[in-house]
């Protein structure tokens, strides 16, 4: 009798199910886990109205990434402009394909994104110049950081306020990993190293998934920890005038409130997220 050659075979092995880091979109995961533009948007709009006792009308954000202020900054009102500016193409053509097209044709005549180095661009005067998720930290020099400040003094309108945040504490300086829970993924800050010397730190963000898989190293950092009293004297020694911290305030447990007034004494947290202006 003739063998049945099948016998005994172990079945072909179906085509197995994606990971859910293999489909992940680490752009929408970043503005889903980092970013808070509606938050944003209301302290950049009350902080210049605070100041200037007017409304703002023209926006520049660099190292604008996807563009999610700029467009947020557009819906705002129907006199608001904004120009976004970012060296990595692939960042802003995301932005393009998945921020921008959710705006009306009307509204994307008030944007403009453009692709260049925040230390040469040549743009419109702003009433604002803002700097946010600590990108401006990639300066390591005290000399390319001034130069950068001098650069947005410039480029601002006469009544112009610039604006970044920064963040701090004593866990800002040790190499530790955050894990922050969401819907379907956790998000990993991943402070990989620190050098006390030059204060220049590698950051990463990972993110992982509830079938186990994991996004790691999803964006990197090579960044300087720039403290606040060094950052408000070079926006000094760059031009700017009334340079203000604004300090997070804290609810009946002791937790930050999401409100950010001027300030002239912070406390000595563990981790804190500040914001600074700077008025030509």
């Amino acid at each position: 009798m003739a063998k049945n050659k099948s016998a005994g075979k172990k079945p072909l092995p179906k085509n197995p199910k994606p990971k859910m880091a293999e489909k992940a979109d680490r752009h929408k995961l970043y503005e889903q886990s980092v970013q808070d533009t509606e938050f944003e948007y209301e302290f950049v709009d009350e902080t210049y109205k605070r100041i200037r006792g007017k409304t703002a009308s023209l926006l520049r954000e660099d190292f604008c990434g996807t563009a999610q202020m700029c467009c947020q900054w557009v819906q705002g009102r129907p006199t608001n402009r904004a120009i976004g500016v970012d060296l990595d193409e692939e960042v802003l053509g995301w932005g393009k394909d998945n921020n921008v097209v959710r705006l009306s044709d009307e509204e994307r005549t008030r944007l403009t994104l453009l692709q260049d180095d925040v230390l040469k661009v040549e743009t419109e005067s702003p009433d604002i110049v803002i700097a946010m998720n600590f990108s401006y930290q990639l300066f390591m020099t005290r000399e390319l950081l001034r130069q950068y400040f001098a650069r947005v003094h410039g480029a601002l309108a006469d009544d112009g306020v610039f604006i970044i945040d920064v963040f701090g504490g004593y866990e800002a300086y040790q190499e530790m990993e955050e894990k922050t829970k969401h819907k379907n993924f956790t998000y990993v800050w991943d402070q990989h190293s620190y050098d006390p010397i030059t204060g220049q730190m590698t950051c990463y963000i990972h993110f992982h998934f509830k079938d186990g898989s994991k996004l790691k190293k999803a964006f990197e950092y090579h960044w300087r920890l720039w403290s606040l009293p060094e950052l408000q004297e070079i926006m000094a020694e760059a031009g700017f005038k009334n340079v203000t911290v604004y300090w997070q305030g804290t609810d009946e447990d002791g937790e930050g409130d999401g409100n950010f007034l001027p300030a002239e004494r912070g406390d000595a947290d563990p981790g804190w997220i500040a914001f600074i202006s700077g008025e030509k």
